[in-house]
C-alpha cells in the first residue's frame, strides 16, 4: 500500500498546503481524489511517488520510505500522469514517447513493440504513431502521456485530471478501462473535479479542504450529502439533482448512471400504463 503518517508540506516557510495527512491507499482500490483549487490535491499525489518529500511525517510506498528513495526507483510502481501533459511529453513521435520508458526499464525490442502497439489500441491512437506528441490536442496529448504510463504497467496508476479535453465518449471508454484495471487489481487514483465522471465510477472519493481530508467514503454516501459537496466546492452530480425530487415518489435518491436513470423511469412508466 501507499500510507500517508502525518504528513504536512510547505513550498514556503509557514505556509502548509498539506496539513497533517495520514491516510492509506491500499492495492486494488480505486479512488477519486477531490476538492477545490488550491485544497492540496496535486501536492498530495506528487507525494506518492517521491516528486515532493514531506515537511513533516513520512510517506511508505510497499513499507519503502520515500524520503529515502529516489523518483527513479519510485517510479517503476507508481506511474504518475501529470495534469499538463506539456510537462511530460518530449519525444519526436507518440510511438517514441512510449517505447522511453519502457527502454529505460529494461524491456526487451519485442516487450517494448507489443507493449505500444497494445497502448495505442487501447487509447485510440493508432493513428498518431507516427505523429509529434506536440502538435497534438489537449485531450490527444492526455492520452498519449496516460499511454506512455500504462505501457510500463505500474502497480499504482495515478492520473491527474484525467478527462480534460476529452468528449463523453472518451471519457465513458476511460471510465470503462479504470474500472476494469481496478477489478483486476490494478490501484487507481484520480484527481478530478468532474463529478459527472466520478459518480458512475464505482470507486471510493477523498474529499479535502484547505490541505486537510474533511470526508473519505463511497461515491454514493459523498456525492449525496449537501453538506460535504458544499464544503467541497463542488457541485451535486445532474442525475442526484433529477433523483432527489422524485425520491418522494419513491424513487431512490442516489442515482448516478445513465442506464440505471433510463431503466428506473422506463420501469415507472410501464407500471403507471398498467395502472
Amino acid at each position: 500500500m501507499i500510507r500517508l503518517e502525518k504528513v504536512s508540506f510547505s513550498y514556503l516557510p509557514g505556509v502548509e498546503v498539506l496539513k497533517d495527512v495520514t491516510l492509506e491507499v491500499r492495492e486494488g482500490d480505486f479512488l477519486a481524489v477531490m476538492g477545490e483549487n488550491g485544497a492540496g490535491k496535486t501536492t498530495l499525489i506528487k507525494h506518492f511517488n517521491g516528486l515532493l518529500k514531506p515537511t513533516q511525517g513520512r510517506v511508505l510506498v510497499d513499507d519503502v520510505d520515500t524520503g529515502s528513495a529516489t523518483v527513479a526507483e519510485l517510479s517503476r510502481k507508481v506511474g504518475l500522469v501529470f495534469q499538463n501533459p506539456d510537462h511530460q511529453l518530449f519525444s519526436e513521435t507518440v510511438e517514441d514517447e512510449i517505447a522511453f520508458a519502457l527502454k529505460n526499464f529494461g524491456f526487451n525490442r519485442a516487450e517494448i513493440e507489443e507493449r505500444t502497439d497494445q497502448v495505442l489500441r487501447l487509447l485510440s491512437l493508432e493513428e498518431y504513431r507516427q505523429a509529434s506528441p506536440l502538435t497534438l490536442s489537449g485531450g490527444e496529448k492526455k492520452r498519449v502521456a496516460l499511454a506512455s504510463v500504462l505501457a510500463w504497467d505500474p502497480k499504482y496508476l495515478i492520473i491527474d485530471e484525467p478527462t480534460i479535453g476529452q468528449d463523453y465518449e472518451q471519457k465513458s471508454n476511460l471510465r470503462k478501462f479504470l474500472s476494469e484495471i481496478s477489478r483486476e487489481g490494478r490501484t487507481v487514483v484520480v484527481v478530478t473535479h468532474d463529478v459527472e465522471f466520478v459518480a458512475e465510477c464505482s470507486c471510493k472519493i477523498l474529499l479535502m479542504a484547505a490541505g486537510r481530508v474533511i470526508a473519505s467514503g463511497p461515491v454514493e454516501e459523498v456525492l449525496t450529502d449537501r453538506e460535504l459537496i458544499k464544503k467541497g466546492a463542488l457541485t451535486l452530480p445532474q442525475l442526484v439533482e433529477v433523483f432527489d425530487p422524485l425520491s418522494r415518489l419513491g424513487f431512490p435518491k442516489a442515482v448516478f448512471g445513465v442506464e440505471e436513470a433510463s431503466e428506473l423511469l422506463m420501469e415507472n412508466l410501464r407500471r403507471l400504463k398498467r395502472g
